[in-house]
């Protein structure tokens, strides 16, 4: 057991090493080197988790996802619409992982990669949560679900181009703010819109109130 412990530990170390070096220099420039040096392990253990820079390139694109805790059930399924990406925003100024899979999902270079991955699984997910709103009677009648979802995280694409691009990630709070409060009066039941919190710093709130049930449970 301690065994396998600890090549979990080592497996982690790497991943999140190559997701800070992904991150920093974009997949082409990354060297296998740099990451061995600050995941502070040998060639023999990389190569034991991972074949080649393009495995380990797609182990953390495909971490994105999973990077990102699951909010807590909210009364309103529209709350949890816009905590998914509100805690997606927040997370990206503290997770290595993520920031080093969002790098990687929207990095022009490297055309072996391949980055679809995260796209649909973002846009099943928010799918999912806008059909259960829609369900509950949470959308207006007009609101489709099927072009929402998808714009959404296309949003989001574009948001995190244009953080790297002016290098200020801390950012992404504020626009994904802005996203949300320009998006949900158009598809949103008033009485629902009006309990919404979508204000800057709801995905700090949203996820520490998730950890502080886990602690308590």
């Amino acid at each position: 057991m301690a065994k396998q412990d600890r090549a979990i530990r080592t497996r982690q170390a790497i991943l999140e090493a190559a997701a800070t070096v992904f991150d920093e220099r974009g997949y082409e420039a990354a060297k296998l080197t740099d990451i061995l040096q600050l995941a502070q392990v040998t060639k023999g253990a990389l190569y034991f988790h991972f074949h080649s820079k393009e495995d380990l390139a797609h182990a953390v694109i495909d971490a994105q996802v999973s990077a990102v805790p699951v909010p807590m059930p909210q009364v309103s399924k529209l709350q949890e619409f816009v905590d998914i990406g509100m805690v997606f925003a927040h997370r990206l100024t503290t997770d290595r992982v993520l920031r080093g899979s969002v790098r990687l999902t929207l990095d022009q270079g490297g055309n072996e990669l391949s980055r679809s991955g995260p796209y649909r699984e973002w846009t099943e997910l928010n799918l999912r949560v806008l059909n259960e709103a829609k369900e509950r009677g949470e959308l207006l009648p007009h609101a489709d679900t099927e072009e929402v979802a998808p714009l959404v995280v296309g949003a989001y694409a574009g948001l995190n181009l244009m953080s790297q691009a002016l290098n200020n990630p801390a950012d992404m709070d504020r626009w994904a703010s802005s996203l949300y409060r320009h998006l949900l009066p158009s598809i949103a039941v008033p009485a629902v819109l009006a309990m919404l919190d979508m204000e800057q710093g709801r995905g700090a709130r949203a996820l520490a109130a998730a950890e502080a049930a886990t602690t308590t449970a």
